[in-house]
C-alpha cells in the first residue's frame, strides 16, 4: 500500500489502454519517432542527412536512457533539451541533426496531438459498442408500456425501448462530434520557435517550396492530411478546447442517462446490474443501490467541469505563446480522456446487464392509465347513446374520488371500477378492459424504435463493425 496520493483514475476507473497512450514511456517515444521523422524529411528534401545517422536513430528509437535524460534535466531544467542530449548520446553520429530547426513544441504540439487522436479513437470505439448495446436493448423493449414523465409526474405512456432510443441520441450526437473532431484534427508540423518557419527558411537557404514541402510530409508520414497553417509558438489551444468540449457532451449525456437509471431503480422498473457477492450498503444488507450508475454521474460531473480548463487556457494566452498552459494541460487533458474512459466502461456494464421489471412497471401503468383512458372512455360510451357532457360531469365526479382514494387513504385506484358499477356509462368490466389496455396509448413508440435502429444506429455499427463486441471488465 503506497504511502504518498495516487489518482484514482489509475488505480480505479480508466482502463490499461487509455493509462498506457498518456504513460510517460508512450510521450518519450512519440518524441524521438517525431525527431526521426524530421531527420527522415528534411534528408528527402535535400539536406545533408545520411541514412547511418538515421539508422542510428531507429535503433534506439524505444530504447531510452531514461536515466541519463533525468540526470540532465536536473542541469538544464528542460525537459525537451534533457532528452535531445541523451538521444544524442545514444547516436553520437546522429547528434549534430537531432532536433534540427526545431523548437520545443515540435515534439510537444505534435505529440499532443498524435496522443489526443489515439485516444479519441479509443473514446469512438468505446462509445459505439454503447449505442450499439442500448439499440439492442431499445429493441427488446420496444412494446413494453411504460409510464412517462415530465417534470417526474405521470404523462402519457412510452415504452422501455423508446426511452432508451432518446438516451441513445444524445450518444449518438456526442459520436457526431467526437468523429468531427477526429476528421478535422491537424498537426502543429514544422513551424519553428514563432511559428514563423524562420529556422526552416535559413535551413533551406531561403527556398519557400522547401519549406512548405517539409511541413506537408511531415504530416504525410506521420498519418494526417494537413498541418496548422499557422502557428504560434504552438498550435492554438483552441484544439484542446474543441476536444473536451467533445468530452463533455458525452459526459453531459451520461450523466442524464445515469440520473433517469437511478430514478428508475427507485421505482423499482429498472435496474443496473447487481453481482450475486455485491453490497449495496455495510449497514442496511437488502439494500441495492445505482453504484455503478452514481460513478458515472460523479466522474460525468468532473469531465463537464473539466472543460472548463481549456477554455480559460486559450482565453489569456498572450501573444504567439505563454508557459500558464503547460501545468495546466499537463494535467486536464489526459484526465479527461482517462474519465471519459472510465465512464464508457462502465456504462458499457450496466447496458450489457439492465434488468427491467415488467411487473412492476405494468402496475405503475395500471395506476396512472384510468385517469389517460377517460376520453376514451367517454367517446365509447356515447357510440352507445350516452351523453357527452353528462358523462364528462360523471366521469370527472369518479375522478376526484378516485383520487382521493389514491393520495388521502393509500388504497389502489378504483375508478375503473366505478365506471363499471355506473350505468350511465354502459359498459362491462370486459369493455373497460379492452379501453385501457396499455398498447393502445403508446403511440409510435415500436415504430420509432425500429426507424431510429435502422436508420440511425445501424448505419453507425456497419461503419465500425470491427469494433464492436467490446466487454468492459471493471476495476471495482
Amino acid at each position: 500500500m503506497s504511502n504518498i496520493y495516487e489518482n484514482p483514475l489509475i488505480r480505479r476507473y480508466a482502463s490499461q489502454e487509455m493509462l498506457e497512450l498518456f504513460s510517460p514511456d508512450k510521450k518519450f517515444q512519440t518524441w524521438r519517432k517525431l525527431w526521426i521523422t524530421l531527420a527522415e524529411a528534411q534528408k528527402e528534401l535535400g539536406l545533408s542527412i545520411t541514412d547511418e545517422q538515421i539508422a542510428e536513430m531507429k535503433a534506439f528509437e524505444n530504447n531510452i536512457n531514461y536515466d541519463r535524460a533525468r540526470e540532465i534535466e536536473k542541469k538544464t531544467r528542460h525537459d525537451v533539451m534533457s532528452h535531445v542530449h541523451a538521444f544524442g548520446e545514444q547516436c553520437p553520429t546522429a547528434m549534430p541533426i537531432i532536433h534540427l530547426g526545431a523548437t520545443s513544441a515540435f515534439v510537444g504540439g505534435n505529440t499532443d496531438v498524435l496522443v489526443m487522436k489515439e485516444a479519441l479513437e479509443i473514446v469512438r470505439n468505446k462509445l459505439v459498442n454503447v449505442i450499439d448495446k442500448l439499440a439492442k436493448f431499445s429493441e427488446e423493449c420496444k412494446d413494453v408500456p411504460t409510464l412517462g414523465f415530465t417534470h417526474f409526474q405521470p404523462a402519457q405512456l412510452t415504452t422501455v425501448g423508446k426511452r432508451a432510443t432518446l438516451w441513445n441520441m444524445d450518444l449518438v450526437q456526442d459520436l457526431y462530434d467526437v468523429e468531427y473532431t477526429i476528421e478535422t484534427l491537424m498537426l502543429r508540423g514544422a513551424k519553428g520557435t514563432t511559428g514563423t518557419q524562420a529556422s526552416y527558411l535559413n535551413l533551406f537557404d531561403g527556398d519557400h517550396d522547401k519549406v512548405e514541402a517539409l511541413d506537408k510530409l511531415i504530416a504525410s508520414k506521420l498519418g494526417f492530411e494537413k498541418t496548422f497553417p499557422v502557428t504560434g509558438q504552438t498550435y492554438s489551444r483552441k484544439l484542446d478546447s474543441r476536444i473536451l468540449n467533445a468530452l463533455s457532451g458525452l459526459g453531459q449525456s451520461m450523466h442524464k442517462i445515469t440520473n433517469d437509471l437511478r430514478l428508475l431503480q427507485h421505482l423499482k422498473e429498472v435496474e443496473e446490474p447487481f453481482e450475486k457477492n455485491q453490497i449495496g450498503s455495510s449497514a442496511m444488507a437488502y439494500k441495492r443501490n445505482p453504484m455503478r450508475s452514481e460513478r458515472i454521474a460523479s466522474l460525468s460531473r468532473y469531465l463537464m467541469a473539466n472543460a472548463m480548463n481549456p477554455a480559460m487556457t486559450v482565453s489569456t494566452q498572450w501573444f504567439e505563446r505563454t508557459l500558464d498552459d503547460s501545468a495546466n494541460r499537463r494535467i486536464s487533458l489526459p484526465e479527461a480522456f482517462l474519465v471519459a474512459d472510465s465512464i464508457l466502461d462502465i456504462m458499457n456494464n450496466v447496458v450489457s446487464g439492465l434488468v427491467v421489471y415488467d411487473k412492476v412497471i405494468y402496475k405503475h401503468v395500471m395506476a396512472e392509465l384510468p385517469f389517460m383512458a377517460t376520453e376514451n372512455i367517454i367517446m365509447e360510451a356515447v357510440k352507445k347513446g350516452g351523453d357527452r357532457q353528462e358523462l364528462h360531469e360523471a366521469i370527472r365526479v369518479h375522478s376526484m374520488e378516485a383520487a382521493k382514494q389514491v393520495k388521502q387513504h393509500g388504497l389502489e385506484n378504483d375508478l375503473l371500477s366505478r365506471i363499471v358499477k355506473d350505468s350511465i356509462f354502459g359498459l362491462t368490466e370486459e369493455d373497460v378492459s379492452k379501453l385501457t389496455d396499455p398498447a393502445l396509448f403508446i403511440g409510435r413508440s415500436p415504430e420509432q424504435v425500429i426507424t431510429f435502429n435502422n436508420e440511425v444506429v445501424k448505419p453507425i455499427t456497419d461503419k465500425y463493425k470491427n469494433a464492436l463486441g467490446q466487454e468492459a471488465d471493471l476495476k471495482v
